[in-house]
């Protein structure tokens, strides 16, 4: 992947962004800024708000409050110029199911105003590289779900956009095409394309995106790299076996003292949270004094399912909390054509 700087270019600038249905608020003052050429993340439950803030910044929805541009572009005063540069996969497949494959996608090309010879190039590249060679002159009422939404993806990418939104865009596909797309992703991003991605995998977050936020009622509630918000938010552990069994509970009385916690996570191995090097330098120097011998010993980095989970407060899958309800997507089949 890239690296970058903050002196680069901002692709995504969003301030004190706001969307409200009614009296419920689904995007509430939202600040964001994605660097040129890098994936952002963008994570949550259902209801958190994620699509409503992709399709202000497509051009689908009018803000109600707050500023965004694309590629340099105000997304309300300049919405058709933003659709030009712009690419966008909705939650849902939208093509038109009387077309073919093919034209589907070279229907894309013309009317992004390409010539009909590289329209007609662009349309069988991207077919090929979707695997939908073979069936590119059935009807897309034909193609299997995980079809469409290849299909979708490859319309979306016609006119080799500047920035690249993508809604759970892996919905519908099995693991190696979602593998293929995320290295169509990574090889975007290296040509320079800025992905904004919403996804409720947590492997793909982490496989695709230098910079992730957590959202939930309308909020960023935590921001950074994977590894950051792993360490950040749920923190490392370590876990200790002794060789002598019966020196277990001496162990877990080094760990209290070190650590300010002691559990057997496991017969006969304690572990206990840290939060920085020099504790675990101290825990064994401790250890030593005692003359505890270890067996075994392992450091324990949380998932990003587990930091997700912590940050969003559920349990057992289901939020605690009351979810704002998302847009609904109607419209999407016909937005979403508007906006490539």
């Amino acid at each position: 992947m890239n690296t970058r700087n903050p002196s680069e270019e901002i692709a995504i600038q969003v301030e004190g962004l706001v969307k409200r249905f009614g009296e419920q608020t689904a995007v509430d003052h939202v600040d964001l800024a994605v660097p040129a050429g890098s994936v952002f993340g963008l994570l949550g439950p259902n209801g958190a708000g994620k699509t409503t803030i992709v399709r202000m910044l497509s051009t689908l929805l009018r803000p109600d409050g707050g500023t965004a541009r694309v590629a340099g572009l105000d997304v309300v005063g300049h919405a058709q110029a933003v659709r030009r540069v712009i690419g966008l996969t909705g939650q849902f497949a939208a093509v038109d199911e009387a077309l073919s494959g093919y034209e589907n996608v070279y229907m894309i090309g013309r009317l992004l105003d390409m010539p009909r010879k590289e329209a007609r190039q662009r349309a069988e590249e991207l077919l090929a590289v979707f695997g939908l060679e073979q069936d590119a002159r059935k009807i897309a009422k034909q193609y299997s779900g995980g079809m469409r939404r290849r299909l979708d993806l490859a319309a979306s990418l016609v006119g080799r956009p500047r920035v690249l939104f993508l809604d759970e865009p892996t919905t519908g596909l099995d693991p190696a095409r979602r593998n293929d797309l995320w290295d169509i992703v990574r090889d975007l991003a290296d040509g320079g394309t800025t992905v904004l991605l919403t996804t409720q995998y947590m492997e793909e977050a982490e496989a695709l995106a230098q910079d992730i936020a957590v959202m939930d009622h309308g909020h960023f509630i935590a921001r950074g790299t994977a590894d950051e918000l792993k360490v950040r938010i749920a923190g490392r552990s370590i876990r200790l076996r002794p060789v002598v069994a019966a020196e277990l509970s001496a162990l877990r009385e080094v760990l209290m003292d070190v650590l300010g916690a002691a559990d057997e996570v496991a017969p006969g191995t304690v572990g206990g949270p840290v939060s920085e090097d020099a504790q675990v330098a101290r825990l064994l120097q401790s250890i030593a004094a005692q003359g505890i011998a270890i067996a075994d010993i392992s450091t324990v980095t949380a998932s990003l399912d587990e930091v997700f989970l912590t940050l969003t407060e559920k349990k057992g899958g289901v939020s605690e909390k009351t979810s704002v309800p998302e847009p609904t997507h109607d419209d999407d089949s016909s937005a979403l054509e508007a906006a490539r």
